[in-house]
């Protein structure tokens, strides 16, 4: 039995020289001068690449970023950015108030039924919504298991969440800006 024979010339490439083709490929990527299924269709060639010269074919051809581009795509990153945190900074400020409680309150109920301490006249909200109870030195939010959910900034609660002064909370699709009473 012979031993299979590489072809005259052709080196099977090391896992670093995959791991530096890999990173630019990463790289180009990142700065946006690959799309994604570029990305992936390159990927799978320098993973399967059996010789060098498939790894130099997998990333030639990369559109080149000189050190001025690297910097425009970084400051445009940037702007872009900060447009959504001004929007989001304009949005808060422009929301409802909703005033906390004495602390002497002990609970209040947030939903559609009759009788809650908050009634809030919308469809996205539960029947039994949620509940604000004053614990210790401050107040807890609960999710009373509501269909469309209870959010304090942005993140969906599950069981209690502190809540104080200045924080965004969210019923269904109804939000507000908490207030000191």
């Amino acid at each position: 039995m012979t031993q299979p024979e590489l072809p005259t010339g052709a080196v099977r490439p090391s896992d670093a020289e995959r791991d530096q083709a890999l990173g630019v490929l990463r790289e180009g990527a990142g700065d946006g001068r690959l799309s994604h299924d570029t990305f992936l269709g390159r990927m799978d060639i320098v993973l399967q690449a059996t010789s060098r010269d498939e790894l130099d074919a997998a990333v030639t051809g990369l559109p080149t970023g000189g050190p001025v581009e690297r910097f425009v795509l970084r400051t445009v990153g940037r702007i872009s950015g900060f447009g959504g945190r001004l929007n989001r900074a304009w949005r808060t400020e422009r929301l409802p108030g909703l005033s906390l409680p004495q602390a002497g309150a002990g609970q209040l109920t947030i939903g559609r039924i009759p009788g809650s301490g908050l009634r809030l006249h919308d469809a996205s909200v539960s029947r039994r919504h949620a509940e604000l109870r004053h614990e210790g030195d401050g107040w807890v939010l609960y999710d009373l298991g509501s269909t469309n959910g209870t959010h304090v900034n942005g993140r969906r609660i599950a069981g209690g969440v502190r809540v104080r002064p200045g924080d965004q909370v969210r019923f269904g699709n109804l939000e507000f800006r908490l207030a000191s009473y």
